[in-house]
Formats: C-alpha cells, structure tokens, sequence
C-alpha cells in the first residue's frame, strides 16, 4: 500500500508541475543580470526582455548583481528554484573563461543550467592611443616585434572581457606588454584616451563612441565581417591576423532541472524579441551581432558555452591568469 501510495505521490507531483509549466507565466519574472546597470550586458538584457515580457505576458524584472566578474549574481541564479520565475543573462566571462579564472567556482557553466538561447554577440574591437606609433594593425604587430616589453596594455580587472580577451589577443600575437587593471571599463579608456597607457582590446559598445569620436585609434574588430557601427575598421583577418575572432556574446540561462515546456516558452519569447524590427534595430546601432536562427536554440547554446570554456581554459591557464 505504502508502495502504491507513493507511486500516486509522485503522478500526482507531477501532474502539477506539468500544470504549473503549461500555465507559466502568472507573476513577473526575475532576470539577474551579473553586471552592474548600464553596462552592456545589462543594455542588451534590457532590450531582448522589452520584448519577451509583451510576448509572455509578465513583466521581466531586471535585477543587478555585480561581483567577481559576473560569477557573483550567476551563482545566484545557478542555486534559484528551477520554476522559470528566475532567469540569467550570462555572457562569455560567466560561462566561458571564469572556470580557468575562478578555482573555487561555485557552478559548472556546462551542466548547472538549463540554457534558453543566444542573445547577441558583442564583437571585440582591439584600439589604442591616438598617438600610438602605428596607424594600422601590421603596423602595430611590427611595432610589438621590438617594442612589445615597453608597451602597457590596460583592462577593466581580472576576469572582465578585455581582460580575457587581452589575453587572448596577447596570446596570439606572442607579446608581453605589462598589463595595467583597472575598475572597471570606464577608468582604463579614460587613461587610454589620455595617452596613459598603450591599448586594450574590449566590447564594440565600450569603445565604438571614442573611435568614432577620434578619441582613440581602432585597428581591427575580431568578426569574420565588418560592422555597420564601424565599417572602416577591417576585419583582424583583413588586417593580417588569424586566429583571433572573438565576441563577448550574451545568452540567456535558467537553472537546471527547469521543466522543458518552461525553457521553450522562454525560447519562443526570445526567438520573437530578436524577430522584432525594434529590437534588432536597438541592438545593432549598438554594434550587436543578432545571433542566426539556428544559433538561437537551446542545443546551440549548451555547444558554444562547451567549446568557450574548452577554448578559454587552455589560453588563460597559460598565461597564469587567476582572479583568486
């Protein structure tokens, strides 16, 4: 009896939470965003969820939660109830190179969540001072050749983009410049702009206004196609430099064990916000790449956040890269 009394339990269980996914949404939805408001990943959240929230029929409520690179407010979100109600937006840090940067991370960026969808890709610019020596990528690549120990390379601290991306791009083109953290994005271009130190390379939304504004110099942008924010800066394969493509994308994630009806009305909700003319609009004056089709599914995404931290763990254990 015991036996056929738990049996019913647990049809019933899930009788009701199959019931709870169907009716999914009935209250508004929190979206941690692990980054402090304003900056890009939380501009292109507030965008994407614009347009979910008209599609679901609640209202996605943006949280805030700055720390550690991002991995403070996902670790947040990895450890929330799996009932859809909590959500993420993770980007290449989060669930790309903090496994390598972070030795007491508190998630696996792999199998702890259930993945949504793409969001946009940020393509990285690498830009220096206006009064660097050369006026090209080549140029600059020469210039390495037999300056490079003189040269400084600033970052917005351990564990942010430019920084992972620096190292990368340093890693690539065999340099080691000295390298100057500061906190956060703001401070390191303003130094850069004021000729303090050499170059960085960091998200087209941090940098296309300065190059734009001739504040800074742009050598390349690390896309296999140019962008429509800066269609004269080359590709770093036109300028010369394989090897070296990358994006800072944002995706978002909700924790494991999310019910399947549950990660496909957010996909659909996603899937329809980059659909919409307002949205893409918004995203590309921003420099944003608006992922494919089929770059937008859940199994697409499980893939590229495989292949970053396979990609991301070798490059920044190399060079001994630790935000502990």
């Amino acid at each position: 009896m015991k036996k056929i009394a738990l049996a019913l339990a647990t049809v019933a269980g899930l009788a009701a939470t199959g019931a709870q996914a169907q009716d999914y949404p009935t209250r508004p939805i929190t979206m941690i965003v692990p980054f402090a408001a304003g900056g890009p990943t939380d501009v292109v959240a507030r965008i994407v969820t614009d347009h979910m929230s008209r599609t679901l029929g609640q209202q996605i409520v943006i949280e805030n939660v700055a720390g550690a690179g991002g991995t403070t407010g996902i670790t947040r979100g990895a450890q929330s109830q799996p009932d859809g109600y909590t959500i993420m937006m993770g980007h290449m840090g989060t669930h790309g190179a903090a496994p390598a940067l972070y030795p007491n991370l508190r998630y696996d960026p792999t199998k702890d969540f259930a993945p949504i969808g793409l969001a946009a890709g940020t393509p990285i610019v690498i830009v220096a001072k206006k009064d660097f020596p050369a006026n090209d990528l080549k140029g600059f690549l020469e210039y390495m050749q037999t300056n490079g120990e003189k040269v400084n390379m600033a970052h917005a601290g351990v564990g942010s983009v430019s920084h992972s991306t620096g190292i990368f791009f340093n890693s690539v083109i065999k340099a080691k410049p000295t390298m100057v953290a500061y906190r956060g994005t703001g401070p390191a271009l303003n130094d850069l702009m004021a000729n303090t130190v050499d170059y960085m390379t960091d998200q087209i939304v941090n940098v296309a206004p300065q190059i734009q504004g001739g504040n800074i110099k742009a050598f390349a942008i690390a896309t296999p196609e140019r962008s429509p924010v800066l269609p004269d800066v080359p590709t770093t394969k036109e300028a010369g430099l394989e090897g070296y493509e990358v994006s800072a994308w944002n995706a978002v994630f909700a924790p494991k064990d999310t019910p399947p009806e549950i990660v496909k009305k957010l996909n659909d909700a996603l899937v329809k916000s980059l659909d919409d003319e307002n949205t893409r609009k918004r995203l590309q004056e921003l420099g944003g790449v608006i992922p494919s089709a089929a770059e937008r599914t859940p199994e697409a995404l499980q893939k590229l956040v495989e292949s970053e931290v396979a990609r991301w763990t070798p490059v920044l254990k190399a060079a001994g890269a630790t935000a502990e």
